[in-house]
């Protein structure tokens, strides 16, 4: 399935410091010199034991006397010395169980890619099964018994994506495409009007991925950190995706930090330091009611001084209606901005996917000052309207970079328009 997120070229993910040829190459060389200087002295070294066997054999009256000294001789220790080298093998079975896969070979490490890409199909699939389950109950009913395709039908249909949470506005678009296919005998049974409705939800979602942030990979590598600035109402999850976020990008091999700029409410920081605890990812976070700026230009200078890759910025819980708090995001934004080129490079609007409609109200109008770039859906695994998927891409035209599949820190997965709607219709 690849990584989980990505700005650097293929083989710097790989490296980790590990794999790097140059090491080995410069070992090589010295261990060439080395030979050369050991060679004389180990001879000198095992000259001498070899003399004092010999003396101490020569007499045969001391010999039965000796057996006692042989068995305090150095070669009983030598024995030890021998079993210690082949600790190493052990220890070559502890790679077998490395994420880096450096002990396996090319057609392995394909075979594993594989088999993750199926398991995180099959995990995707159980997420929207709940969705799966209610729109294919409906739609069962809606062509149970039916031959042809009549507006009666479309009606029924109709009824059942707006059920999924799909919404009003978009339910009404796909269904003026799939009339039109009728009319040109386009759509003629029931298997292709599937199709049809599979095809135009897709269409929907890969649209939405033309305006705000599609990738990581649009902003240059050289720019760092890369910020990820956090914003939505209290509730949606917002704490749990910084400490995902945050795991997922730090198993890519990235040096990450957490800005806990949430200084509004008391229990923010403490939940952030009990993800970053879990994470093994760095906190930056100051006293309650801390200018949230004040967090940022620190966090901003501590990313640069460590050479982190990644800065996740949380913010407060905003409504639209909270001037103070939306100036207090824009003061943010500047001074990111002015830190850093292109700051915030993202801007995620995290939107519980339980809320459905109401969600994408509190979406809607927080778009029009917070800036958002793109999507985290979370809970998608826990309602069956995850149609709102598909209502969100379509009104807000952004991209869902990510969504929420469970309760896990490896929940959290990029979001594939592809698998999605497939496992809505599996």
């Amino acid at each position: 399935m690849g990584l989980f997120w990505r700005r650097k070229n293929t083989d710097q993910f790989v490296t980790l410091g590990l794999n790097e040829p140059k090491t080995p190459e410069t070992t090589a060389p010295s261990a060439e010199t080395q030979p050369q200087k050991p060679v004389p002295e180990p001879v000198e070294k095992e000259t001498p034991p070899e003399v004092v066997p010999v003396v101490t054999g020569a007499g045969p009256t001391p010999a039965p006397l000796e057996p006692k000294v042989v068995t305090d001789a150095p070669p009983p220790p030598v024995k030890p010395v021998e079993a210690e080298r082949p600790k190493p093998a052990p220890a070559r079975p502890a790679f077998a169980t490395s994420v880096l896969g450096l002990n396996l070979s090319m057609e392995e490490l394909q075979a594993q890619e594989a088999a993750l890409e199926q398991e995180f199909s099959a995990r995707f699939r159980r997420a929207v099964s709940a969705t799966r389950e209610s729109l294919s109950d409906k739609l069962d009913t809606v062509f149970a018994g039916r031959k042809q395709i009549d507006d009666e039908l479309l009606d029924q249909l109709e009824e059942a994506l707006i059920a999924a949470d799909i919404g009003v506005p978009t339910t009404l678009e796909i269904l003026e495409t799939v009339r039109r296919g009728v009319a040109r005998k386009q759509i003629n049974d029931i298997e292709a009007l599937k199709t049809a409705i599979k095809g135009e939800l897709l269409k929907i979602l890969q649209t939405s991925e033309r305006q705000g942030v599609a990738s990581e990979m649009s902003v240059p590598e050289d720019v760092a950190p890369y910020v990820m600035m956090i914003v939505g109402v209290n509730g949606v999850g917002k704490t749990t995706t910084i400490g995902k976020l945050a795991q997922r990008i730090k198993a890519e091999g990235n040096d990450v930090l957490i800005c806990a700029a949430d200084t509004f409410r008391a229990a923010a920081s403490d939940q952030l330091a009990i993800w970053a605890e879990r994470t093994g990812v760095p906190l930056i976070q100051q006293k309650q009611g801390t200018d949230p700026a004040a967090v940022l230009f620190d966090s901003l200078k501590a990313a640069k001084a460590r050479g982190s890759e990644v800065l996740i910025v949380d913010t407060a819980g905003r409504l639209h209606n909270k001037s103070n708090l939306m100036a207090e995001l824009e003061k943010m934004k500047r001074v990111a901005a002015r830190e850093v080129e292109g700051a915030p490079h993202e801007t995620l609007l995290v939107v519980d996917a339980v809320t459905g409609q109401n969600g994408l109200e509190q979406a809607r109008q927080l778009l029009k000052v917070a800036g958002v770039t793109g999507i985290v859906l979370t809970k998608l695994d826990g309602t069956a309207k995850g149609g709102i998927a598909v209502a969100i891409a379509k009104e807000l035209n952004l991209p869902i970079r990510y969504a929420g599949i469970g309760e896990k820190v490896d929940d959290l997965v990029v979001f594939n328009p592809q698998q999605y709607v497939e496992g809505l219709f599996a």
